[in-house]
């Protein structure tokens, strides 16, 4: 598998990017406040607040997990360390279907490709055929943002890394509530940088309930090469301390379930996956994000998220990568809809 062009050779633009006009929610229509049930659905509350979430219904989940994974017999899927999520869980409920990018750049994703109008129909567009491939599934939307991208440049600390400002952040929140009860990812590329260090930056964002997280082991240098050069790398220590970082701030503030997607199409990427604990408070999704053809994408799914399961699957399609082979298409939500197991998670770049 190629590594894909180090984004962070892209020139950060010092043009300031305004906030976009941001529609108001279902829930702000109503009174203002919310509750959350148990398959992840904000609700207006109209009178008086309502913070109770409904327990999750482990029949439907084991059910759902089931479901996900399509028949497998090989004892992998579903996973055998079950722990069930608390109150307010998207997952297994609803799938996720993002689009990802930066808003610096129009090369890193089709969020920050196009206009937020523009960019809306067509993840619209996409929500839609997952709805109508798998209409007993809601589609949960989601934006996924790279908040942190692993530079070709050292930058002021040495680390190869470009921190987007919290005036980008903001641009972003204001883009999801476009489409009411949008959930957004911030995404993290360490770099010569390490995950404890990086995600203090982002914390205010993750307290809020609408905000998950992603981490991306290609661009973890932990042995000092520089990002774009090899690939890199997260242990399950590094997955764990995460996970327990999300798991206090869901207890602290009193949130749903945070989902926390990991990137992965190489086995160096993730080591001791065995090792990764599950929470109540995380839901941790082993996202393929390999570019290719057809069966390449595929065979990358099979050696490194069905063969070393943790928790639920995602799967990336790239819009432009995965059109320079033959037959040269995107595969489709009826083909992912085949795979052991199911992906839950579907990102697009």
């Amino acid at each position: 598998m190629k590594i894909p062009h180090l984004a962070g050779i892209i020139l950060i633009s010092t043009a300031t990017m305004g906030l976009f006009t941001s529609c108001a929610s279902d829930a702000k229509k109503a009174s203002g406040k919310t509750k959350i049930t148990a398959s992840g659905d904000t609700v207006a509350v109209e009178d008086e607040e309502d913070t109770t979430r409904v327990p999750v219904d482990t029949a439907k989940y084991k059910a759902l997990m089931a479901k996900l994974a399509n028949g497998d017999t090989t004892g992998k899927w579903p996973v055998k360390k079950e722990v069930y999520p608390l109150a307010g869980a998207i997952l297994p409920f609803k799938r996720i279907v993002v689009y990802y990018g930066n808003l610096h750049s129009k090369k890193m994703g089709a969020l920050g490709e196009y206009a937020p109008k523009e960019m809306w129909r067509k993840l619209n567009v996409e929500i839609k055929h997952w709805e109508k491939v798998d209409p007993s599934t809601p589609v949960q939307a989601g934006l996924h943002y790279i908040a942190a991208v692993a530079s070709g440049t050292p930058g002021r600390d040495g680390k190869y890394i470009n921190r987007m400002a919290n005036s980008q952040i903001d641009s972003v929140l204001a883009i999801a509530k476009m489409r009411p009860n949008t959930i957004v990812f911030l995404d993290l590329q360490v770099a010569l940088s390490n995950i404890k260090a990086e995600l203090p930056h982002i914390e205010k964002y993750l307290q809020m309930p609408q905000v998950h997280l992603g981490i991306d082991p290609e661009f973890s240098m932990k042995d000092g090469s520089l990002p774009g050069r090899k690939i890199g790398t997260y242990d399950a220590a590094d997955i764990n301390y995460v996970s327990q970082y999300l798991a206090d701030l869901v207890k602290k503030y009193n949130l749903p379930p945070k989902v926390f997607v990991v990137h992965r199409f190489t086995k160096k990427m993730v080591t001791n996956s065995q090792n990764i604990k599950l929470r109540p408070e995380v839901q941790v999704v082993m996202h393929m994000d390999g570019w290719g053809e057809p069966e390449l994408k595929k065979g990358t799914y099979r050696h490194f998220i069905y063969s070393e399961p943790v928790q639920f699957t995602g799967f990336k399609l790239f819009y432009k990568n995965d059109l320079k082979k033959a037959p040269n298409r995107l595969m489709t939500p009826e083909e992912l809809m085949k795979l052991k197991p199911v992906p839950i998670y579907i990102q697009y770049q």
